[in-house]
């Protein structure tokens, strides 16, 4: 196969080829270029000459004129011009026709060499008659060899033939042979296209040679020829001699246009096609090309194929190199062969001069101390440097090279020396080492392994040098150490994944490959001890964001930590750990969250159950709130400059966590006995959580996932602090709302101080216009301007309950204190709370703290009476209940969890038995339950009394139950004008208010927890509130799942509430569930007749008969067996009395008038109930009091059906 690529090369090397000068002018039609030419040059380019001397010219301009004499003048003294002149003279016309005709027939017969109508029966070969033939049948020799040519290439299916043929063979006729084809495929382009011609050519001696000058003759086709030839191409050209032929005939074509290589070379990438030819392409034209780093077009080229992102040109690349390889034997013919040299040339040419591989002894060096043995990397070929390593990386990792010895030693000189410290050097370094973890087998020999040794051992001791020298953070100090310690970890697939993002490719290495490189470097170069005590030496990374890539210090403090390097050999990490913190910046690194996880893991978790005291020390209080200077306890809202938002928010997510972690691993520490210090509450409440959050929020880009994971731990650990309600108070604040009050923010606004407003507070008791002005510049400032007056607003709260003061000063009061709720909200709740608190004389207040507030939430409560009526501040005291509430939930959850294990040993000897070792944990849970359902409920019992009104409300009041009941009082009233009147006027107060605030609260609370609503209704309330409940609590239809449990307890008070609350659930939710449990009712009514003594009896049914009109005006069905129930009453009731009494007899007689007449008696009784219900209720008798209720009670459902009709 190579001899006859070296035959291919040598057939065309004594033939005369049209020089780039030559064709150049051809293109341009450049006569002053044409006539310098020599003879033999202007020969080759007769066709086109003569024709464009001889056919009318489209242009005819003047210039064109001179040009076409000068044509002319040089055409007059050459002879061949003549044969050409003749050969145009021919009828083209008819020689298309009969080529035509032959090829219509060569069709019919199957493409056979029979009888030709082109040419008669030849008497002599080929040669001789084209010798002795005139021009007409010169032609049409030539054209029917080419036709032939043509037909057997459309029939041979792409595989390659060659055609031996005596008229593109005699060097005697090849150049009147190559007139005749240009003068064929000029006239007769339609039969002749020339492309195909050029295919044609490409199977037949010297059509290198032809196509070169057919293509010269006709230059605006070079682009076109070109494309055809490589799109007809093999993929593999080296592996045919077709594909060699078609390589050698482009790569003359390239040489006679060079200008047009490159894009030739970018048709061959395009099209995946001869692959050889893309190469030579490059080696003979970019050979010497140097780009402005130093690396060749030949290094770019190869990389790009390679290393691009168009997987089947990597593929097809790849492909070629592996089936060079396979050949038996390379010759200096082969284009891989030729590539390889050239590569290795330049290689070559970057090499240190001083360089031996003969390792020197130290005591050689010490004794020769100005010799030196390795000399440097020159600055300026650094950058080739690295471009050659990749490269070679790609070619034996991608495409499958196998170095020679001397590609292998040259290559091991080079990744061994040692460049400059600069950030190209850095890379370099880079580059080299991963080269030398993928590729292990360039060491093979002793020296060289002990070469590498000298090498790495140098690496390690300038390491910090070039670091502060390059600029560059990410050195490639930290990847010694990252690999040392995967090694030491035996994560040899992460070394792995380490060598392929560095060389940034994706190349095959096998895990056994590194066995020795493992043995070096854990045995010799870094034993485990020596990397845990320089990493702690590494400098932290300043300002360390995601904008810093590679390899970091905190990489390899990461994979230490996991590894429990630190503990087992006790070197403290955890300054190393806080400084890194403090510098860092935005855009968050990718590591840190990672990097706290395992740091806090490895102070709470022992590295064994045999040490249990080999931990990590955690990060000090004091280093925490040090983080926070600026932001706690001073006027100065700014964030502290010296440590930046990511920082706080590193730290803040660092307690969050290894708070949770303790909790989560109390029964892992105390079964290894141990107890880990918690952080304590005191330093919780100086963190501005609520305001670290806020500044987190706007910062989620950067941020990556810092902000869900911080939210993810206040939800656990501090529910109070993401209520939903702040969270939507908060996008009103910081909406466009906001932005228009920053535009109307006036400089009076930004000078009024605290103590201004301290003053302004002090003087409202004679005048309440300054605070008021105050309040409302105070409006327009932020959340966090806002902080500096929170404790003048919150301590002169008291004041604004004294009578007199304006409702708007409370509301703006209000509305000040839900915006600081979103910076600080515990700080503000505990200053509100003592604030508010009742002032006793004599008695000094005491102070209440968070701890406190947390485990008796009720305490808010407990404030002055005058709240209660203070709407504003009630709204207040209500968002502070619901947030100690939740807050009281996690402190009980969080201190079972602590105290768990305190006594589990005494209690498990107690019990003795194996099985119940869990008895106590279930205990306690319950316990905590209880103890959070009677502190909820005890908070709704407190709010439901707080409803009722006063005894000097009830006074002041027209009608004392109008509060209550005035929103059924529209329905239950007769005349409807007056009912609205005196709703209208009720409703505008301060308990109603208060009502309506305490309502939403409850709907919450019931809605979060079912459980409290039935727990409430199972203790009970006053009956007074149950038309204020049912209508202003919209989760109140809960209650119709348990009311039939309740009906069903034993105690007489419950079963009167429980119908009572479902008379107004009736009327509220009138649905087929209420239905049924209003027919339940009245069903256990009726039963409880039966079964009741006379003063159980009266106690029953006196305050439930009312129920009895709600259940018939909510569903009239049930009204035959209300009245049935009414009538069974009252003749249970007048059977006891008969003996006393014997007026009863007629009212008995009326109820069952009344029964089956219903319609008679609605307007004689509508005024005479009363009169006989107020005549007889003097009587002290209960069963005639009860008779006359029952009367009464019918007469109403009477006159309701009545009125609804």
């Amino acid at each position: 196969m190579n001899e006859g690529s070296t035959v291919i090369m040598t057939e065309c090397t004594s033939l005369q080829f049209v020089s780039p000068f030559a064709f150049e002018a051809m293109q341009k039609v450049d006569v002053v270029h044409l006539a310098s030419l020599s003879d033999p040059e202007l020969r080759l380019l007769l066709p086109c000459l003569v024709r464009m001397a001889l056919c009318a010219p489209a242009d005819q301009s003047q210039s064109w004129a001179q040009d076409k004499k000068l044509i002319l003048r040089l055409l007059s003294g050459v002879e061949a011009v003549n044969s050409i002149v003749a050969l145009l003279s021919v009828d083209f016309h008819a020689l298309e026709q009969d080529a035509s005709k032959e090829q219509q027939l060569r069709h019919k017969l199957g493409g056979g060499t029979g009888e030709s109508i082109l040419v008669s029966q030849l008497q002599h070969g080929l040669t001789l008659e084209f010798e002795h033939s005139d021009s007409p049948r010169r032609l049409r020799l030539v054209l029917s060899e080419l036709l032939a040519i043509m037909n057997k290439v459309s029939e041979s299916s792409g595989e390659f033939f060659f055609k031996s043929s005596e008229l593109f063979e005699s060097p005697v006729y090849l150049e009147e042979a190559a007139d005749v084809l240009c003068i064929l495929q000029a006239e007769l382009p339609s039969l002749l296209p020339i492309v195909d011609v050029a295919e044609a050519l490409l199977h037949v001696r010297n059509g290198a040679w032809f196509l070169c000058l057919l293509v010269a003759n006709v230059p605006d086709s070079f682009n076109e020829v070109c494309r055809g030839l490589i799109k007809n191409g093999e993929r593999q050209d080296e592996e045919s001699l077709g594909g060699r032929r078609r390589t050698d005939a482009l790569r003359f074509l390239c040489k006679m246009n060079p200008s047009q290589a490159l894009k030739v070379r970018g048709m061959v990438v395009e099209e995946c096609h001869l692959p050889g030819l893309g190469v030579a392409l490059t080696l003979d034209h970019t050979k010497n090309e140097v780009s402005e780093d130093g690396v060749t077009d030949l290094v770019c080229f190869v990389s790009g194929l390679l290393l691009g992102t168009n997987a089947k040109v990597r593929t097809w690349f790849g492909t070629f190199i592996r089936n060079g390889q396979q050949r038996k034997r390379e010759t200096s013919s082969s284009v891989l062969w030729q590539m390889r040299r050239q590569l290795l040339l330049e290689l070559m040419g970057i090499l240190p001069t001083v360089r031996s591989t003969r390792i020197v002894e130290e005591a050689d060096v010490e004794m020769e101390p100005n010799v030196s043995v390795y000399s440097g990397l020159k600055e300026e070929h650094v950058v080739k440097a690295s471009a050659l390593l990749r490269l070679y990386c790609a070619l034996m990792g991608i495409a499958g090279l196998k170095p020679t010895e001397e590609e292998a030693e040259q290559l091991l000189q080079l990744m061994t020396s040692r460049p400059p410290a600069t950030p190209a050097g850095v890379r370099f370094v880079s580059l080299s080492f991963c080269m030398l973890l993928a590729f292990s087998t360039l060491v093979s020999t002793p020296e060289q392994e002990q070469l590498m040794v000298v090498w790495l051992s140098w690496m390690i001791k300038e390491e910090a040098y070039f670091e502060s020298t390059s600029g560059v953070s990410a050195s490639f100090g930290e990847m010694l150490l990252l690999v040392a310690m995967y090694f030491h970890s035996n994560q040899l697939s992460a070394i792995i994944d380490l060598v392929c993002s560095t060389l940034g490719m994706k190349i095959v290495i096998k895990p056994s490959s590194l066995s020795r490189m493992k043995t070096i470097f854990t045995q010799e170069i870094f034993t485990e001890q020596v990397v845990t005590a320089h990493a702690v030496r590494v400098p932290v990374t300043s300002n360390l964001s995601a904008n810093i890539t590679g390899f970091l210090p905190i990489h390899c403090i990461y994979q230490l930590l996991r590894s429990r390097s630190f503990t087992k050999h006790k070197v403290s990490i955890k300054d190393w750990i806080y400084r890194q913190l403090c510098e860092t910046s935005t855009p968050l690194h990718p590591q840190l969250l990672p990097l706290i996880d395992v740091y806090i893991n490895s102070v709470l978790t022992p590295a064994s159950k045999s040490n249990p005291e080999a931990t990590n020390q955690p990060v000090t209080e004091q280093e925490i709130l040090n983080i926070f200077q600026g932001v706690i306890g001073s006027d100065n809202i700014s964030l502290s400059q010296r440590f930046s938002i990511t920082a706080q928010l590193l730290v803040l997510y660092y307690i969050l966590s290894y708070e949770e972690a303790l909790l989560a691993n109390t029964k892992t520490l105390a079964a290894m006995q141990r107890k880990p210090k918690s952080y304590s509450s005191s330093l919780m409440d100086q963190i501005p959580i609520k305001f670290l959050i806020r500044q987190a929020q706007g910062l989620q880009q950067e941020l990556g996932g810092l902000h869900s994971a911080l939210l993810r731990l206040l939800a656990t650990n501090y529910p109070h602090l993401c209520i939903v309600d702040d969270w939507i108070c908060e996008e009103e604040i910081t909406g466009t709302d906001a932005l228009l009050r920053r535009m109307l923010l006036t400089n009076n606004a930004k000078n009024h101080s605290p103590e201004q407003l301290q003053e302004a507070f002090s003087a409202v008791p004679v005048s309440h216009t300054q605070v008021m002005q105050i309040l409302e510049h105070l409006t327009l400032l932020s959340a966090s301007e806002l902080i500096p007056y929170a404790e003048v607003l919150t301590s002169n709260m008291n004041q604004l309950l004294n009578a007199g003061v304006p409702r708007r000063i409370l509301q703006t009061v209000n509305k000040l204190w839900m915006v600081l709720n979103t910076v600080m909200p515990r700080r503000l709740w505990v200053m509100t709370v003592n604030a508010l608190q009742p002032s006793i004389k004599f008695v000094r207040q005491q102070k209440y703290t968070q701890n406190d507030l947390m485990i008796d939430p009720l305490i808010v409560l407990r404030c002055d009476q005058r709240v209660h009526r203070c709407p504003p501040l009630m709204d207040i005291t209500l968002h502070m209940l619901n947030g100690y509430l939740l807050a009281s939930k996690a402190y009980l959850s969080a201190h079972l969890k602590e105290t768990a294990e305190q006594d589990r040993p005494s209690q498990n000897n107690t019990l003795g038995l194996i099985g119940q070792t869990d008895g106590p944990e279930v205990t306690r849970e319950e316990l905590k339950n209880a103890l959070l359902a009677a502190q909820d409920s005890a908070a709704v019992q407190i709010l439901l009394e707080i409803c009722l009104p006063t005894e000097e409300e009830k006074a002041k009041s027209v009608n004392p139950d109008s509060l209550l009941r005035n929103v059924q009082s529209v329905i239950t009233t007769s005349t409807p004008n007056k009912g609205r009147g005196e709703g209208e006027d009720n409703l505008l107060c301060n308990l109603r208010e208060v009502q309506c605030l305490i309502c939403c609260l409850l709907h919450q609370m019931y809605i979060a927890d079912p459980n409290i609503a039935k727990l409430v209704h199972f203790q009970g309330y006053p009956c007074e509130l149950l038309p204020l409940t049912v209508a202003g609590i919209p989760s109140m239809h809960i209650c119709l799942d348990f009311i039939p449990e309740l009906i069903a307890q034993p105690e007489l008070e419950k079963q009167i509430f429980a119908i009572q609350l479902l008379s107004h659930l009736c009327i509220q939710y009138a649905l087929p569930k209420s239905l049924s449990v209003a027919r339940l009712a009245v069903n256990v009514m009726g039963t409880l007749l039966t079964v009741l003594t006379q003063a159980k009896r009266y106690a029953f049914f006196m305050p439930t008969l009312p129920s009895l009109v709600s259940f018939c005006r909510a569903f009239p069905p049930l009204y035959e067996d209300i009245m049935s129930l009414l009538i069974q009453i009252g003749q249970v009731c007048a059977s006891d009395v008969a003996t006393q009494t014997r007026d009863i007899d007629p009212i008995i007689t009326r109820l069952q008038q009344i029964k089956e007449k219903p319609s008679g008696w609605s307007g004689i009784y509508k005024d005479l109930s009363y009169k006989n219900g107020s005549r007889d209720t003097g009587s002290m008798d209960p069963d005639v009091q009860l008779c006359h209720c029952i009367e009464s009670t019918i007469i109403e459902i009477i006159n309701m059906s009545v009125s609804g009709i």
